[in-house]
């Protein structure tokens, strides 16, 4: 394929080699990983139509003998789940391939690299307009650690509650409050992810039952 610089001139016939490399990969991979499961492509396309979009045999055989040039996004979604994987995956098969061209007239990159801009958790690739992503992301971060945070102070209060010495209480009662200040942390940038998301126009998403009563994630109660 042939390379260009920022001022050269652009071959439009560069373009289909591009388009035809992501369909191989794809094709490849769902190739490798359909015989991975020990499925001909047949059980491959019922697994599809069970999931309520049939793709027939004979286009999944035609798009692993590079027969088939195109591929539309909602089969691509369908056999990654058929398959148990990622639709991110079958673009990106890591481990499979080493490396995987991002767009035309760009020179190949690793396949990690490839797919952690892909999904949008390459820091440099993210503008400002990505900011709600990062929020949904530190949303979901702070979310699960507040909630292991709970658990293991929960689990402190019930060693303290039955420790057979007053030293093994101590210890118990000092891990439940090192435990329950980790868990407001958390629950404290919970609330700060939603409230930018909010104000920046978005919904946040659903909150864990377990930090319903949690005060931090309540701007009510914090407003007292």
């Amino acid at each position: 394929m042939t390379q260009h610089d920022g001022d050269a001139e652009w071959d439009e016939d560069d373009i289909p080699e591009w388009t035809d490399q992501v369909m191989a990969t794809v094709a490849a991979e769902v190739r490798r990983r359909r015989k991975e499961l020990g499925w001909s492509a047949q059980e491959l396309a019922d697994a599809c139509a069970d999931l309520g979009h049939p793709i027939p045999r004979n286009v999944i055989a035609n798009m692993e003998s590079g027969r088939r040039s195109t591929l539309p996004l909602v089969d691509l979604i369908v056999l990654a789940a058929a398959l148990d994987t990622s639709p991110t995956l079958l673009l990106h098969p890591l481990g499979y391939a080493t490396h995987i061209q991002k767009l035309p007239f760009t020179e190949p990159v690793t396949t990690w690299e490839a797919l952690l801009w892909f999904t949008g958790e390459a820091s440099e690739s993210l503008g400002t307009e990505d900011q709600m992503l990062r929020n949904f992301r530190a949303h979901q971060h702070h979310q699960t650690a507040a909630l292991s945070a709970v658990r293991d102070a929960d689990y402190a209060r019930w060693q303290a509650r039955t420790a057979n010495t007053p030293e093994k209480r101590e210890d118990a009662q000092r891990k439940a409050g090192h435990f329950a200040s980790e868990a407001d942390h958390h629950a404290k940038r919970v609330l700060n992810a939603r409230l930018f998301i909010e104000e920046d126009g978005g919904t946040p998403p659903l909150l864990d039952p377990h930090l319903h009563d949690t005060e931090a994630v309540d701007p009510e109660a914090g407003a007292t």
